[in-house]
């Protein structure tokens, strides 16, 4: 055994010799490491200056803020975006000395930024990437939701003003410009804004999470963002990442059952923020104390607005297409000098300052680029007439709205344009009008609701959700409609032909009078332009189903939006719920349609269709087929509310 033995120990020596030569003791030191602690970039031939600072805040925590300066500036005005996307990211699109190029991308609208000779500012919000701190997703404001002393208010108060005191070349005004998370943070500046704020462009925000925006809509989750909480919530770099099982992710969300079930298998259940969608699935407390449009109505009924909002609302919106209108809405009754505008845009989430001539291959197509015009003619004079010491440049109308159907800009000075609305009667043989249905018609529609076989929102393969080239999902909005029309658990209702244009302009509402053999169900309605068979112009255009508002509405909140209630069974009930806003024109020639379902799969979770405590945690035994009525009676009448403009 003895030769054993020192073999063992030979080798156990050879080992930590090995060790030793591979930790760089002193023994076997390390060869001198040829990486420099910190890189700072040249700037030879750059036509800017690139800064990182780490700004404190009134509690000691540092956020990373990269700052570009054009060479000669002077007396310049700043725009700050700040974000959970990477200030590096954003600031360096691209390996060139050419400020251009550097911020060409999301949260950018590079020609005015340029063209307009103002300094950049892009900073990481708190516990995100460079900056230090704790992260939260939508950190909510000081109160009950918030003990600390911190917000993203707070937090833009001090870096604005660290910035005006310590970049030589600004003139002391700042504008605050984002899209989405960063539109949310835009919105968050202005709950008691800094004296230099001078400017807030909120795109796209994220406003309510429950009513309309990213994480439900009246009650439906949108599980597709499961992966997005994962990341963004998981690490402070996003470098733990979601992983796919299925190419199509209909099949994802379905093996998995529930989305709380989806949730658990993945380890979604480490993360904070998951917890609390988990733990607060109604319109309580939680979410009403968050929504930014109440906070801002709520400040400005005791001090009206002061700095400048030009607020931006993308038609085609994925994610937030509830948050900028919602916003205007709840704050414009209290704007006494003309301080908050409106744009409205034929674009998806971020349209506007990208590429905006269509809604994707072989879609809707534009005559001009509409982002192109918007950039030059609102946001340019917009930013032009408060950042800078000279302001000539033009004011902008109040609201600035871009009309599908006629394919024009409109100056207007209010939003919405009519006002009351007019009734879309649905009829009993699949049809559509503005007349009332009589006693002579079916008094209902009838169709299968199956959560084993849910309706998909686009046709399959359902790819993640993404922004590259090829992926669906930006623009599925603008899809055709056809793929559901034709489905059995779909019901379709169609108008004649129009004979002259029918011009829409605001909210339409939904009516819908129905019932379910189940005891709770979800109900889509969506209201569609279906296209002449034949279009000479754009052929691939013949008889598409082009969907102008669509929105889903979760039956349990019928009565309260904070207390679900289980749905009578075979009980005619009446669901009342808002649509997008449109700006839109039906013209002759065209029909319009209704759509109504009771799924929208996998963009949101399956009702069970029958009434359990919390739908996350729906068990497989809990889904059951459903028969669905849709009432079309004199005294049951369902309709949608549309905004119809008078010539």
């Amino acid at each position: 055994m003895k030769p054993v033995v020192f073999c063992l120990a030979a080798s156990l020596a050879s080992a930590s010799l090995f060790l030793h030569a591979q930790t760089g003791s002193p023994r076997y030191p390390d060869m001198p490491s040829e990486t420099p602690a910190t890189v700072n970039t040249a700037q030879y031939g750059a036509d800017y200056a690139r800064r990182e600072v780490m700004i404190p805040m009134r509690d000691g925590v540092k956020l990373h803020t990269v700052i570009l300066v054009p060479n000669g500036a002077h007396n310049a005005g700043i725009v700050l975006t700040r974000t959970p996307y990477s200030a590096t990211a954003l600031t360096t699109k691209s390996y060139s000395n050419h400020l251009g190029a550097s911020l060409y991308g999301y949260d950018n609208a590079t020609d005015v930024l340029i063209e307009g000779g103002y300094i950049r500012a892009v900073e990481d919000v708190r516990g995100k990437y460079g900056s230090e701190g704790d992260y939260v997703m939508n950190r909510p404001f000081r109160g009950p939701l918030n003990p600390t002393p911190v917000d993203n208010s707070t937090d833009t108060y001090d870096t604005i003003d660290w910035l005006i005191k310590n970049i030589p070349e600004a003139n002391g005004k700042v504008g605050i410009i984002g899209i989405s998370y960063d539109g949310y943070t835009s919105l968050a500046a202005l709950v008691d804004p800094h004296p230099a704020l001078k400017a807030a462009v909120p795109m796209n925000p994220m406003v309510d999470g429950w009513h309309g925006d990213d994480w439900f809509h009246y009650g439906a989750f949108r599980q597709i963002n499961e992966p997005y909480i994962y990341e963004q919530d998981g690490t402070r770099d996003n470098s733990a990442h979601w992983w796919t099982s299925n190419f199509d992710d209909y099949d994802t969300y379905m093996n998995a059952g529930s989305a709380g079930e989806l949730a658990k298998r993945r380890g979604l259940d480490q993360m904070g923020f998951w917890r609390k969608l988990v733990a607060h699935p109604a319109y309580d407390s939680f979410w009403q104390q968050q929504a930014v449009d109440r906070i801002l109505a709520a400040q400005y009924a005791k001090h009206p607005p002061t700095v400048p909002i030009l607020l931006v609302h993308s038609l085609w919106d994925a994610e937030d297409i509830y948050g900028a209108t919602a916003v205007y809405k709840a704050i414009k009754p209290y704007d006494k000098d003309g301080l908050i505008h409106l744009t409205l845009g034929p674009w998806h989430h971020g349209g506007a300052i990208e590429d905006g001539s269509n809604l994707g291959v072989n879609q809707l197509t534009f005559p001009a680029d509409p982002s192109v015009y918007w950039r030059q003619h609102v946001l340019a004079p917009f930013l032009a007439r408060y950042l800078k010491d000279d302001s000539s440049a033009a004011a902008i109308p109040i609201v600035t709205a871009y009309q599908s159907g006629s394919d024009q800009w409109q100056q207007l000075a209010a939003w919405p344009v009519t006002q009351p609305n007019t009734r879309l009667y649905l009829h009993g043989i699949a049809a559509l009008s503005f007349t009332a249905p009589t006693s002579k018609e079916a008094s209902y529609t009838e169709y299968p609701s199956d959560p084993a076989h849910p309706v998909p929102y686009l046709p399959r393969p359902n790819l993640p959700s993404c922004y590259t080239a090829g992926c669906p999902w930006a623009n599925w909005l603008a899809s055709d409609q056809r793929s559901a029309s034709g489905r059995p658990d779909v019901a379709t209702f169609i108008s004649e032909p129009l004979t002259a244009p029918v011009t829409i302009g605001g909210q339409p509402v939904a009516n819908l009078v129905a019932s379910t053999s189940g005891t709770d169900a979800d109900w889509v309605v969506k209201l569609i332009d279906l296209y002449p068979d034949e279009v000479a112009a754009e052929p691939w255009m013949g008889g598409y189903q082009l969907m102008i508002s669509a929105d889903i509405f979760r039956g349990r909140y019928r009565q309260s939006l904070e207390n679900p209630e289980p749905i009578p069974a075979n009980t005619a009930e009446t669901y009342h719920f808002e649509l997008p806003n449109a700006n839109h024109v039906f013209l002759p020639g065209h029909r319009i349609a209704v759509q109504v379902q009771s799924s929208w799969f996998p963009l949101y979770d399956r009702n069970p269709q029958t009434f359990v405590p919390s739908i996350f945690f729906a068990r497989p035994a809990d889904y059951k087929k459903a028969e669905q009525k849709v009432f079309h009676s004199p005294t049951d009448a369902s309709y949608i509310d549309l905004p119809v403009v008078r010539p």
